[in-house]
């Protein structure tokens, strides 16, 4: 199977219209030479523009998803398109991601659980979501998560339990923690026997320098490729069968004790 991160800068003092013609045209760009495709996090805003989440909100069937829908189906892939700022009916705000079928068909849409900024930015500005969500692909089972979710490993553990394979984790992540993005992508792929797909931003948002370095970690926690700082599409090749030989192999998973309750959907 072939995964294509598109490690999109988000730049200043361009429009969010902009930025979806330039993400679309990416996601093309990638016919014929991946099978799935990530975007990253708030890609239409920055993840730490929070002045912008509100008006450039829009419904989950709003243009950025009716962009990516035909984006996915134009290159006939499977797309994660990262996460934008969802206005529900009732004014509420969500960090929601959005997955997408070869057909264009909408295959999930994940409400990011873990909200960063204790008490301000995303935090107080969203609401956070409540259900696990996964993704059955031909060759895998994705799990999905964004960013600041990816330090609670229980969330992870639910995702195992619900079939996951492959972990796909958009995120918007300072440079100032990059140290930490690499370790917990490592970790969550040992402790789950699971691939990770992790595909971060680069540039800056709102003067906060992002980490960029996506990287695709394997079930061993190997890194299998990693991107630079800079935007940068990274595409690597992998077997999602070596999930399954690896949890044979070293059945970890098998042995534990202590369990969690998550909402799955």
């Amino acid at each position: 199977m072939r995964a294509s991160l598109i490690q999109i800068a988000v730049n200043e003092g361009e429009s969010v219209e902009a930025r979806r013609r330039r993400a679309a045209s990416s996601v093309r760009d990638r016919a014929g030479a991946a099978d799935l495709v990530v975007l990253p996090e708030l890609w239409t805003t920055g993840a730490f523009a929070f002045e912008e989440f509100g008006t450039a909100a829009e419904p989950l069937r709003g243009p950025t998803y009716e962009a990516m829908a035909k984006a996915a189906s134009d290159a006939g892939v499977w797309l994660h398109a990262g996460s934008v700022p969802e206005r529900d009916r009732d004014g509420t705000l969500y960090n929601t991601s959005l997955v997408f079928s070869p057909d264009g068909d909408l295959a999930a849409a994940y409400r990011k659980i873990h909200r960063f900024g204790f008490d301000k930015g995303e935090a107080v500005l969203m609401g956070a979501g409540r259900d696990l969500v996964t993704v059955r692909l031909p060759e895998t089972t994705l799990g999905v998560a964004t960013c600041y979710d990816l330090r609670f490993p229980e969330l992870f553990r639910g995702l195992v339990d619900a079939g996951a394979e492959t972990f796909v984790v958009p995120a918007g992540w300072p440079e100032r923690r990059r140290s930490h993005w690499t370790l917990l992508a490592r970790a969550r792929a040992v402790e789950n026997q699971a691939f990770v797909l992790a595909c971060a931003t680069a540039g800056t948002h709102a003067g906060v320098p992002q980490a960029g370095h996506s990287i695709v970690v394997d079930p061993w926690g190997e890194v299998l490729a990693q991107a630079g700082a800079d935007e940068e599409v990274l595409t690597v090749e992998f077997d999602p069968a070596k999930v399954a030989r690896t949890r044979e192999q070293f059945p970890a998973l098998k042995d534990r004790v202590l369990g969690v309750e998550v909402p799955r959907r």
